[in-house]
């Protein structure tokens, strides 16, 4: 069983770039978002000619990388999924015409579970980092939550976090600096119990791995 680390969210908080301490003899990378990585010199490090970097948003495709991945690939221990909503976005609009509206939310739902339940399963030196939008909510009586963000009403019923072991929340801090959250405040974020020392770390996702390494 693979190790799963969700890290959410919004826009320009700092997710693609934590990624840039990663190894990339031992990384593949799935850009989903079509955009290209966020810093300096990622062409070199993630390319066809290296085989470690896929640019698409076909579910059914990233499925069948992550597979193909695990069982031929052993120079790759890490697997990048970024970000998992750009895919549901896609495939919620190519759905817009179709007359089984209910059909479409279904198929959605089935997909990303198919996604989580694929990359939870690869080889047991595998971990997949999957990049995920966030949203947050506010109740009538004023209290904030931040959460992954989804596309309809099942997959929030799935509550995605929950196949993950450690969900980190990305963000910019007052003070300008990018962090993670590593553990619920008002948020899901959550992380084993003694992985970190402090409730925010550095966006650095090669620290974040180390951590983890013994969990």
């Amino acid at each position: 069983m693979s190790r799963m680390i969700c890290v959410m969210g919004e826009s320009g908080s700092g997710k693609t770039t934590s990624m840039r301490t990663l190894n990339p003899d031992s990384t593949y990378y799935i850009d989903c978002d079509k955009k290209g990585l966020a810093w300096k010199g990622w062409r070199s490090q993630y390319n066809s000619e290296k085989k470690n970097f896929f640019s698409g948003r076909d579910l059914p495709k990233i499925s069948q990388i992550l597979l193909g991945v695990s069982e031929k690939r052993t120079d790759i221990s890490t697997i990048v999924i970024d970000t998992l909503n750009t895919c549901m976005v896609d495939k919620e609009i190519k759905a817009m015409n179709d007359k089984d509206g209910f059909g479409k939310w279904i198929d959605l739902t089935q997909y990303v579970w198919n996604i989580c339940e694929t990359a939870a399963t690869l080889r047991e030196d595998i971990t997949v980092i999957v990049a995920m939008h966030s949203e947050t909510i506010r109740d009538d009586l004023g209290y904030t939550f931040t959460r992954i963000k989804t596309n309809g009403r099942k997959l929030e019923k799935v509550v995605l976090e929950s196949l993950f072991g450690t969900v980190l929340l990305a963000k910019r801090t007052e003070d300008g600096r990018y962090v993670f959250e590593t553990q619920a405040k008002n948020s899901t974020a959550k992380s084993p119990m003694g992985a970190f020392e402090t409730f925010e770390i550095d966006n650095d996702m090669g620290k974040v791995l180390e951590a983890l390494s013994e969990f």
